[in-house]
């Protein structure tokens, strides 16, 4: 949904305007002395808007209440801001100690102890799960623990049962015995559908190898062990020092109690009903362990992403290799997917995200030597992709290597981890299972050849209901030389594939229909198929 709040007043303190105001002169006087082009661009604008315009903006169009950006320069995190409020009721600040539920990145945490385990020899990943865990259904006894983490298990997702609730406390034997009758949706081994199941079984086999509580085993090894004071499990929460301020209050116990100094408090979590922001009963401590447990400070959430760049955490690098690359199965077929992790075509990018309980997580990681970027999001409003803007934020310290290559600011532009040809039969899967008509379909490499020329794969599918499309000329038929819609799916020069359409709102501005809900739901739309026809997850 696209909302006008008043986060938009955060754009008085964006870079762009701060340079309007005397930055020209000094960028002159100081030309000689200033370093270019050793890590990308130090004014961290992109397309000429400054991160903080282009987080502003996007709080406003997709209604966030509040959000924490981190960003990494391996080895140094330059930038952790809080924009917005944790709490639309109190108004509490977001800050660089605030506290997310940083939902499914909290795979990476269980993949790197089962690593640490395997390092240690207590562990084999390519043995059954029944070696360690007894009381399984014997469906599952070939399951491989590697295969946990590949999410290649065909298990079922105990989220996706009938009566579920995230905010309830449920024992890991309760969660496993919703799931333990249903058929294995296929062969192990043979494919990738991601299962909060198969985290929460690989946290079962961690405890049963390092006689040690999960918890206890990843605060020691991970959070503990490279410093981490702002990353806590969700069990762990009530130890935070946080005042509970009602309605109308102010804090108060800063002034008497130095641990409420910039404090490290949780969020509150909310979902779009109706245009209307609705507060969500918050993620149960003990719920979801090893798939969504985490709470974290997006700067946490950054220190731990450097640990995982060398052997701090998983010491050798042909066992890194091994949860940070594609999953290939037995069946010769390659996922671009592993422990929660994605990964592209851009060389060196992965990225995990996803949402919990009323809030939406991302982190993505530019690995290769050139770029060693990387960018933590954490929001307090469920289901938002956060895709797009991240990839924005990371080409604002390097435009030429890590954007889109397009205007992003006129077209929606988005990374997918697949062929063009891939990724496009995907895409019509997706459109016809909506069933929207499909109109045409343009194969412009293919037309290319066919007169001797050289054209990168190229394909364009355009479709729409032509009863939505109908309401809007019947406004202004003016609009009609921009219907039906269209996505068009390119691969550039570097072997990046694209998917690629007009920001309609940007575009209905050009016929005074600003603010149409009819535009607004087809932009949602486009860009909830376009997320779902270039991700494994």
């Amino acid at each position: 949904m696209r909302w006008n709040v008043f986060i938009m007043l955060g754009l008085l303190m964006s870079g762009t305007i701060l340079a309007q105001n005397g930055g020209i002169n000094m960028k002159k006087k100081y030309a000689n002395q200033l370093p270019t082009g050793i890590r990308g661009d130090a004014q961290v604008a992109y397309q000429g808007k400054s991160i903080d315009q282009m987080i502003y903006e996007f709080m406003a169009e997709e209604g966030i209440p509040g959000m924490t950006l981190a960003i990494v320069q391996a080895p140094y995190i330059p930038r952790v801001v809080g924009y917005g409020t944790t709490n639309i009721e109190n108004g509490d600040l977001a800050s660089i100690k605030t506290l997310w539920p940083i939902g499914p990145i909290s795979q990476g945490y269980a993949a790197v102890a089962a690593m640490q385990l395997y390092e240690k020899g207590k562990l084999e990943l390519k043995a059954p799960i029944s070696k360690y865990l007894k009381e399984i259904p014997t469906a599952w006894k070939e399951i491989t623990v590697f295969e946990l983490m590949q999410h290649s298990t065909g298990i079922a997702d105990y989220r996706a049962q009938e009566g579920f609730d995230a905010s309830k406390t449920y024992t890991p034997a309760q969660l496993i015995a919703t799931v333990a009758s249903i058929p294995l949706a296929f062969k192990n081994g043979t494919d990738v559908k991601q299962s909060a199941t198969n985290f929460l079984l690989l946290t079962e086999v961690i405890e049963a190898t390092s006689k040690m509580s999960y918890n206890d085993f990843v605060k020691k090894n991970q959070i503990d062990y490279i410093g981490l004071t702002e990353t806590y499990f969700g069990a762990d929460l009530p130890k935070v020092k946080q005042e509970e301020v009602a309605v109308g209050k102010v804090h108060e116990l800063f002034k008497h109690d130095k641990l409420y100094i910039n404090a490290a408090e949780t969020t509150v979590g909310y979902q779009d009903k109706g245009y209307q922001l609705v507060k969500v009963a918050p993620l149960s401590g003990s719920t979801m362990k090893g798939f969504s447990d985490i709470w974290s400070s997006a700067e946490d959430v950054s220190h731990w992403d450097i640990a995982l760049a060398g052997s701090i955490l998983i010491a050798k690098p042909e066992n890194r290799a091994l949860i940070y690359a594609p999953t290939k199965l037995a069946n010769g077929k390659t996922v671009p997917a592993m422990a929660g992790w994605q990964f592209y075509k851009h060389k060196g990018l992965m990225d995990i995200k996803g949402s919990a309980p009323g809030h939406s997580a991302f982190l993505s990681r530019f690995t290769d030597a050139s770029e060693l970027v990387c960018v933590t999001l954490l929001a307090n409003k469920e289901g938002v992709d956060l895709t797009n803007l991240a990839r924005r934020v990371a080409a604002a310290f390097d435009s030429g290597k890590m954007g889109t290559g397009t205007n992003d600011d006129q077209l929606y532009t988005y990374e997918s981890q697949f062929s063009v040809a891939e990724t496009m039969s995907r895409l019509e899967q997706n459109i016809k299972a909506m069933n929207i008509p499909i109109f045409a379909k343009f194969d412009h490499g293919k037309n290319a050849e066919e007169v001797g020329l050289d054209l990168l794969p190229n394909q364009v599918i355009v479709f729409g209901a032509p009863k939505v499309g109908t309401k809007l000329m019947q406004d202004n038929p003016s609009i009609s030389i921009e219907l039906p819609l269209k996505i068009s799916v390119w691969q550039d020069q570097k072997g990046s594939v694209w998917l690629t359409f007009p920001q309609l709102e940007k575009m209905a501005a050009d016929y005074e229909m600003q603010n149409n809900p009819i535009i607004e739901k087809m932009q949602d739309l486009l860009e909830n198929l376009v997320a779902r026809s270039s991700s494994v997850y």
